[in-house]
């Protein structure tokens, strides 16, 4: 499947209205709660994957499977903590707390990758991660100061900040395994965490009490909110740049908070609004600065035997 750029970036538009439907449908459950909504979302992903991963990549796809690899497993149990950490979040704490911290995600992989594998990062990248760590304190702080729920808000914090960690740690393996020479295919990662995070959670799900509406619901999540905009995401990180990638999944929070406003009622709240712009602010200036020195930076070329340049 080939795509023009611009269809690329419309693509990924759909993607992220996608992943952003999960807060949402979440507050439609009558009856599953806490662990049972996590297990249900990744079982249904596992029976999605399994029928699109041979569509999609052929029926060998999962002989093709290095699973002695290490780092294959260490990816996947990676996306079982995302899994389970952003839907147990989600029960915890507002679906805004929630995307606004998963939104530091790329940040936080940029020090993790700096701390672990001596990745140098421009002082645009150093502000960036001050400004969005400053907006987050206020979030989370302004909403402890205030009245409600804070123990809930705190355990919700801490289980949410869970995602970005889990990817920051599963990125900077994906970029240390191909500095090494091997690669790791992710979508078959995506299936393995799905896998590890339904059997983990099945024991923590008893008694099961999810009605055949909340299945349904959660079922829709497997499918339309993991499964397919993964293998679509696949296909649009082929044509799309990086920066380009980072900066339409931001839409992920601002459709993610709309949906909950609209279809939940969950207003957000001013220290959410004004910690939230400070979060994704920081990462769209990084990512638009970066694009902009890549694209301004003079290219060198090589010379041909006599002398002359490639396009002499």
């Amino acid at each position: 499947m080939t795509l023009r750029h611009g269809q690329a970036v419309w693509l990924m538009v759909l993607v992220t209205l996608m992943w952003s439907i999960a807060g949402v449908v979440t507050r439609q459950l009558s009856q599953a709660q806490s662990f049972e909504v996590t297990f249900w979302r990744s079982f249904f992903t596992v029976i999605a994957l399994l029928v699109i991963l041979p569509l999609w990549q052929g029926i060998g796809v999962f002989r093709r499977i290095e699973w002695r690899r290490a780092s294959f497993w260490l990816s996947g149990v990676c996306w079982s903590v995302m899994f389970t950490a952003f839907m147990l979040a989600l029960t915890l704490t507002t679906v805004a707390n929630v995307l606004v911290t998963l939104a530091a995600g790329p940040l936080l992989t940029a020090l993790v990758a700096r701390v672990f594998i001596g990745h140098r990062l421009p002082v645009r990248t150093w502000a960036a991660i001050l400004v969005a760590g400053v907006g987050i304190a206020w979030m989370y702080g302004r909403q402890l100061f205030s009245a409600g729920d804070h123990a809930s808000l705190l355990v919700g914090s801490l289980v949410a900040i869970c995602v970005p960690i889990a990817g920051a740690i599963n990125w900077t393996v994906v970029q240390r395994s191909q500095a090494l020479g091997t690669k790791i295919d992710l979508v078959p990662a995506i299936l393995l965490g799905a896998v590890i995070s339904s059997v983990v959670t099945l024991p923590l799900s008893f008694p099961l009490v999810a009605t055949p509406g909340d299945v349904g619901w959660l079922a829709l999540l497997g499918l339309v909110q993991l499964a397919i905009p993964c293998v679509l995401s696949v296909v649009c990180a082929k044509v799309l740049k990086a920066p380009e990638v980072s900066l339409l999944a931001l839409l992920e929070v601002i459709f993610g908070i709309l949906w909950a406003w609209l279809g939940a009622g969950e207003v957000p709240g001013r220290p959410v609004l004004i910690g939230g712009a400070l979060v994704v602010g920081a990462l769209a200036a990084n990512e638009l600065l970066g694009w902009r020195e890549r694209s301004s930076a003079p290219r060198i070329q090589t010379l041909n035997s006599d002398g002359t340049g490639p396009n002499d």
